[in-house]
């Protein structure tokens, strides 16, 4: 029997809900640690998920003066949160039937395990609803439905190649396709050099992320203020008359947010195109095309097209790497 492929599968939200608040939160736990024992890179590249064939994973994270190197890995096919380190040891902790109270418990224990001395400094969640109870606490969120995690994943790691093709196109300094475990959305952002001058009270989370002029493409599942799945660009800070300016494909559209504007392009509009993969492309390129343009960068020095930054071998068509 042939099995039909969908480049963008369907997710409505409401179908996974409860799992989604409970990972999110997982998320944010590990999340977490990664922001106590990482690196720090700009615009907080240290923190984030990077995906795998097989799920989400920190960057490396611990110290060469103390030690041990270690990562943190979600596994959506055998459900479970695997830490591994540098010197050959690691723990397995299960994400099905686990409240995010014992999540926790276990994250830290395992580490422990493992030598490596992890203190939270906020260990609650992060702009949600139930942010003033720490994590210890919560025995409510403790749905994981394997298949539906499983599901999301897959959606998860398409939307990335999507993201990885688009970033493909750009030569200037561009980030990861990262998960940001706040948010709980996968997102790129390209930069300008152009240095912004922020208020003084502008948070440190904001001042680090929008120190530079960006343009940042993403999608995320949706919630209770957006809900449904959604791509989504923006560009910060918003030249004069961007909102103006018209979007393709059919179903693009500008939305307030904040003090300025974001582009919105729903995840279901994108299924039912006859390119769904194409479609996504060239909405996250037509906000970027208008933002750039108003921002006045200089677009021809950027782009490069395949992956392809010499104008010789764009030329030529030699993308190939010589025998």
């Amino acid at each position: 029997m042939t099995v039909s492929f969908e480049p963008l599968p369907a997710i409505p939200l409401e179908t996974w809900r409860p799992t989604k608040e409970t990972l999110h939160r997982f998320a944010q736990i590990v999340g977490k640690v990664a922001l106590t024992k990482g690196i720090r890179r700009n615009h907080w590249w240290h923190m984030t998920y990077r995906l795998t064939a097989r799920g989400w994973t920190t960057v490396p994270l611990g110290s060469a003066r103390t030690g041990p190197v270690f990562t943190c890995a979600f596994d959506f096919f055998d459900h479970v949160l695997r830490i591994a380190t540098d010197r050959g040891t690691q723990v397995e902790i299960d994400l099905v039937d686990q409240s995010v109270a014992t999540f926790y418990g276990d994250v830290l224990n395992g580490l422990r395990d493992l030598g490596v001395d992890v203190v939270l400094a906020h260990p609650h969640p992060f702009d949600l609803p139930d942010v003033r109870r720490p994590f210890e606490d919560d025995d409510e969120h403790r749905d994981y439905d394997p298949d539906k995690a499983q599901h999301a994943f897959r959606v998860q790691s398409q939307v990335g190649r999507v993201l990885e093709e688009f970033s493909a196109t750009y030569s200037g300094k561009i980030s990861p396709v990262q998960l940001f475990w706040h948010t709980f959305d996968i997102a790129v952002q390209r930069f300008s050099p152009r240095h912004i001058e922020l208020p003084d009270t502008v948070d440190s989370v904001t001042r680090e992320a929008y120190s530079r002029e960006v343009i940042s493409s993403g999608f995320w599942f949706g919630d209770d203020k957006v809900p449904e799945p959604t791509f989504y660009s923006y560009t910060a800070p918003e030249p004069a008359g961007l909102a103006e300016r018209p979007l393709t494909p059919a179903g693009a559209h500008w939305v307030a947010a904040g003090a300025g504007h974001s582009a919105y392009y729903p995840y279901d509009a994108a299924r039912q195109a006859a390119d769904p993969v194409g479609a996504a492309l060239e909405f996250f390129q037509s906000v970027y095309a208008n933002g750039a343009e108003l921002a006045g960068w200089d677009t021809d020095q950027l782009t490069c097209w395949g992956g392809v930054t010499d104008p010789v071998l764009r030329e030529k068509g030699w993308p190939e790497w010589p025998e």
